[in-house]
């Protein structure tokens, strides 16, 4: 079994994280700073730089980046939308390990979950709110 593929031991803290269809579900583990997601190595999962800025956001900002081992599950959505929820889940399994934090997560939106998704399609619209051309004559 490689390192990118084995799992952590240990106790852990739990969350979840969601951004529009993506679910992350994230386990916090005392360690070095290894992230697998769903099972692979996050640099090999999210491929670009700005994706894993993404989501160690939160724990650069307090300052943890290195602290611990993280677990995480994310399924639905894109590759955007799977980052962000994975940021939420970092966010909120940190708040979990220590409450103090919430003054340093909060301010940054961290805590929030984005509840914007798509719109619905309307009956009698091409999509949500497109409606067929209009024609004088």
């Amino acid at each position: 079994m490689t390192e990118a593929t084995m799992n952590f031991s240990g106790t852990y803290v739990y969350a979840n994280g969601k951004r529009k269809t993506a679910c992350a579900r994230v386990r916090l583990y005392k360690g070095n700073g290894r992230v697998l997601v769903n099972g692979k190595d996050a640099r090999e999962y999210f491929t670009t730089e700005e994706m894993v800025n993404i989501f160690m956001a939160p724990l650069a900002l307090v300052h943890m980046d290195k602290q611990f081992d993280i677990s995480a599950n994310v399924s639905g959505g894109g590759i955007q939308g799977q980052a962000e929820a994975l940021r939420h889940g970092i966010s909120m399994a940190l708040l979990e390990f220590d409450s103090s934090l919430r003054s340093l997560l909060k301010p940054e939106g961290y805590l929030t979950r984005d509840s914007r998704a798509k719109e619905r399609k309307k009956p009698g619209l091409h999509r949500a709110r497109r409606a067929p051309q209009f024609s004088k004559r």
